[in-house]
């Protein structure tokens, strides 16, 4: 017997040992739910779903740009509070 046929050989061996194991597991298996009790099934209850509502769109308030009297002030505004940190710290 050349070495490739007794490889062939072992092979084919192993296959049906494996089939073999497989079906007794699953007679086993079988034998196993026959004896048990029938199974009781839950009816499923579907959950509902929730619809999250969108919130109310806001309209964007359109920015109005400052007079050059109002930008002034805010100028000399910001010059005073610097020079009121400068000299009193």
């Amino acid at each position: 017997m050349s070495h490739a046929k007794m490889l062939k050989a072992r092979r084919q061996g192993q296959k049906t040992k494996k089939l073999m194991a497989v079906a007794a597991k699953q007679a086993k298996r079988e034998a196993k739910l026959a004896v048990a009790a029938p199974k009781v099934v839950k009816a499923k209850v579907k959950k509902e779903k929730v619809v999250k509502e969108k919130a109310e769109k806001v309209e964007k308030v359109k920015k109005v740009k400052l007079t050059a009297e109002e930008l002034g002030k805010a100028d000399a505004k910001k010059v005073k509070e610097a020079s009121a940190k400068k000299g009193g710290a």
